[in-house]
């Protein structure tokens, strides 16, 4: 009795969800009715949010769906993701990727360990489809030229990372092809010699640029008028030139150099809105002439940790004061001049604040305007620096005259 319990509760589950099943059914159809009705842009549209073998793989699915995968814009391939095989994603590429019919590719990615001519030949098939954004990660125990002819002129988005420049003048014909260009990194990595290395594209719109500590370069010319985010990585602890000529359009910096290469990056980024240093930065002269380089002394004190002497050229500009003290001023800023004090009420605010945060600080110098007291009186100018409270109970406050024409 008890078995036969058993086997009718077992059929009485089994009829339950036989009934289900039949009264999902036409939910099902529907749904795929429902996709079959898309257009063929939207149904290809969906199916570039997939992998790419993924997407070839739906063109079993019916007839409607066998040729959708041919205008995917974008084509990426890995050995790591999709392939079990080493050999199944050279084949898999070779099969499908002359049937693709999009006459431009936005993306093709090549993640792979293949041999360079096959690479060669999948690259020409993207050239030819006039990609925008090529990526090859290719790891060889061996080297090999890659062709500039492979290059395509409508690339917006180029990476050049771990390579080895044949020389100087590599790099910037390869640029030199991509009068579009819009988006470059280059990471010189490796035990690699070079000479002067020059990145001039009048239509970049953002640069990361890295340089290892083992990298032999005389230097680098960066001449990018329309950049709008910068990122420069720069280890090599040998002197070397650099040269950075004026961005106007920046908005967005990241600087983590040696500490003799951020004085040319500082005189080119004055129009930066957003900037991060990472620098073992000790001495700063720092000139802030335009209203748009208000916050620009507060980032600079923010990422300078180590700073011990600032010097300050300023005409009254804004001045936002940090959320928080910087570190410098509480453990290291020793010595603050400032030539062109007018008094105003922005510089200020400024002088105040530093003395009265600057923990460690053992002179202050300030070179007032003597042409300019008719803004602020020179009695007043030193009364409301030398009664302003000061953290430092040590720190000498000196008010020198000067006309404004010695401040040049």
């Amino acid at each position: 009795m008890g078995f036969f319990g058993y086997y009718v509760r077992i059929r009485k589950r089994k009829a339950k969800r036989s009934k289900l099943c039949r009264r999902s059914v036409p939910v099902c159809k529907d749904i795929t009715r429902s996709i079959n009705d898309l257009s063929d842009e939207l149904l290809i549209k969906i199916l570039s949010f997939l992998p790419t073998k993924v997407a070839v793989s739906t063109s079993t699915l019916s007839k409607q769906w066998q040729f959708l995968w041919m205008w995917l814009p974008k084509l990426e391939y890995s050995s790591l993701r999709y392939y079990s095989e080493s050999s199944a994603p050279r084949e898999f590429i070779d099969k499908y990727l002359p049937l693709h019919r999009a006459p431009v590719i936005e993306r093709f990615s090549l993640d792979l360990s293949v041999e360079p001519e096959y690479i060669k030949r999948w690259v020409e098939i993207a050239v030819s489809r006039y990609v925008h954004d090529l990526d090859i990660y290719h790891i060889a125990w061996f080297s090999w030229m890659f062709p500039l002819r492979l290059v395509s002129p409508s690339l917006k988005t180029l990476g050049l990372h771990c390579l080895m420049f044949e020389d100087d003048e590599s790099l910037q014909g390869l640029l030199d092809i991509c009068p579009v260009l819009e988006d470059l990194s280059v990471l010189l990595r490796g035990e690699c010699s070079m000479g002067e290395i020059t990145v001039i594209v009048p239509t970049l719109q953002r640069l990361s640029l890295s340089v290892s500590w083992c990298c032999y370069i005389d230097g680098y010319v960066i001449d990018t008028p329309s950049l709008k985010y910068f990122k420069l990585e720069d280890w090599y602890n040998s002197i070397h030139d650099v040269e950075i000529k004026d961005m106007p359009e920046l908005r967005e910096a990241y600087v983590d150099v040696v500490f003799f290469v951020l004085k040319s990056v500082i005189g080119s980024i004055t129009s930066v809105k957003h900037l991060t240093i990472c620098s073992e930065l000790e001495h700063l002269k720092l000139c802030v002439c335009k209203d748009h380089s208000s916050d620009l002394l507060g980032q600079l004190l923010k990422d300078s940790p180590n700073l011990r002497v600032l010097d300050v050229f300023h005409t009254g500009v804004c001045w936002k004061q940090p959320s928080q003290v910087p570190q410098c001023l509480l453990s290291s800023l020793q010595i603050f001049n400032w030539s062109g004090y007018f008094g105003r009420a922005q510089e200020r605010d400024i002088a105040v604040y530093i003395l009265k945060n600057a923990c460690c600080l053992e002179k202050v110098t300030i070179f007032a305007d003597i042409v300019q007291y008719s803004v602020v009186p020179h009695l007043k100018m030193i009364k409301e620096l030398a009664f302003s409270s000061r953290a430092s109970t040590t720190c000498e406050l000196v008010f020198v005259e000067c006309p404004y024409e010695m401040f040049d």
